[in-house]
């Protein structure tokens, strides 16, 4: 039983492996090797939310409005998003995420479709199926 256990949590580990050697393609990709774990996840809040204000943000994220004020700003810098002040009314800023910040922000989703796309290309139709039920019965 032990030995099936060790080659299962290799075989797994070698899948998420595989994963984040997608993800960090795709942060290559972009220019950006240094984005941390909280960064990448407030970019996909932003991207989830579609019209975010700064109060919106600091609200979600639990952070102060001078926090979000700053990260905002560094990622600015990093061409991450931008600012689009509202059509009805100007003292309203929304948070945007430009094609690299949204790019970072689907990553995940990204990488698991470059995950998916290797099984597809290794597989046969009989494999894939068998797959898909044994991926059912455990989710």
């Amino acid at each position: 039983m032990m030995e099936r256990d060790e080659h299962l949590r290799e075989v797994l580990n070698h899948l998420l492996m595989m994963k984040n050697e997608c993800s960090c393609s795709i942060f290559s990709e972009c220019g950006l090797s240094d984005m941390t774990v909280k960064q990448i996840a407030y970019l996909k809040v932003i991207d989830e939310q579609g019209d975010v204000t700064f109060s919106r943000l600091a609200e979600i994220t639990k952070n102060s409005k001078p926090t979000i004020t700053e990260m905002v700003n560094r990622f600015v810098r990093m061409e991450c998003v931008y600012r689009e002040p509202c059509r009805d009314d100007g003292r309203i800023l929304y948070i945007r995420l430009t094609d690299k910040g949204k790019k970072i922000a689907q990553a995940e989703q990204a990488a698991l479709h470059r995950v998916i796309e290797r099984m597809i290309d290794s597989l046969d139709e009989h494999e894939l199926d068998l797959l898909i039920k044994i991926l059912q019965k455990i989710g």
